[in-house]
């Protein structure tokens, strides 16, 4: 039993190294990627192209001064962006290991609780600062994420019916024959989307216009606290990714097409920001309960009656 909780808590450790050093080349990827949409060069001095550069950043921002403002609630303030980072590192132990691991039977039941802690820093970050730009920025990405937190949860349940089961590697099992891509495209796209305003990512990333609202919720955030955020939303971005590869494009974890199509999805977040314009914030809560909420309630009416009468 000891040597178990061993296993567990080490390998958890290195998957959650591992997590962090994606991030860092996640950055480097986006950078690189959106530098070459834009016609120009991205990171390339420092290192063999730029390959170091995600280091030197946060060798950078990690050795910045700590500044907090005088009228911050502080220990919300510094509390905020570390357990940000805490729950989206977390969220990884859900990665569906055949051996090793949590590998819980519940483990969408996890994602969906642990998501919903996700708001609450947001909000707290946003108000801790007492700075009016980053509580509009904070009641903003609130109001966002709660919304498609619903079309997130409806397109989970029907894959709850479709499966019978919270447990992830039902997925992998169920999938051996054909995806779930090719069976629920609509609830694919839906997902998708809902991804991209989850976590705050253009065309959705309200809760940092910089247009009307600085920075957002983190406007007051500089040095570690900034970089503490920044892994946090990207972390999210790639847990994003895996959870859409084990739902809808199968989850053998031991081959490397698992790992190339994370990498794909990460690069489809990527790909939409450098493409589609920042939408009106009224059209992004449209778009959640008048177009998402139906058509998701639908498909999950529809998964529970085959379940029912096949």
């Amino acid at each position: 039993m000891v040597q178990e909780y061993v296993m567990i808590s080490l390998v958890g450790l290195i998957l959650i190294i591992f997590v962090m050093v994606g991030v860092a080349f996640f950055t480097l990827l986006e950078r690189s990627v959106l530098g070459y949409m834009h016609l120009r060069k991205g990171p390339n001095k420092v290192g063999i192209l730029g390959i170091f550069q995600p280091f030197s950043d946060a060798i950078k921002l990690f050795c910045k001064e700590h500044m907090n403002p005088m009228v911050s609630n502080y220990l919300l303030y510094y509390v905020c962006p570390v357990f940000s980072l805490f729950l989206s590192l977390v969220l990884w132990m859900l990665m569906p290991y055949v051996s090793g691991l949590l590998n819980f039977n519940l483990g969408l039941f996890f994602f969906l609780v642990c998501t919903s802690m996700g708001v609450y820093t947001v909000m707290l970050a946003g108000w801790s600062s007492n700075s009016n730009y980053a509580l509009l920025g904070g009641l903003r990405a609130v109001a966002q994420t709660i919304s498609y937190e619903v079309s997130l949860a409806l397109v989970l349940l029907s894959f709850v019916f479709l499966v019978s089961s919270y447990s992830l590697m039902e997925f992998y099992y169920y999938q051996s024959g054909v995806w779930f891509l090719f069976l629920c495209s609509p609830l694919c796209n839906v997902w998708f989307v809902s991804c991209l305003a989850e976590t705050n990512r253009s065309p959705f990333d309200f809760a940092e216009g910089e247009s009307e609202l600085v920075s957002g919720f983190n406007v007051e955030y500089g040095g570690g606290g900034f970089a503490l955020i920044f892994l946090s939303e990207y972390s999210s971005i790639l847990l994003m990714s895996m959870l859409m590869s084990v739902i809808f494009l199968g989850s053998d974890l031991n081959s490397m097409m698992f790992y190339l199509k994370l990498v794909f999805i990460a690069f489809m977040f990527i790909w939409v920001r450098g493409t589609l314009p920042r939408y009106r914030y009224d059209k992004l809560m449209y778009l959640a309960w008048k177009s998402f909420l139906p058509l998701s309630l639908n498909f999950l009416f529809l998964y529970l009656g085959l379940k029912i009468f096949l």
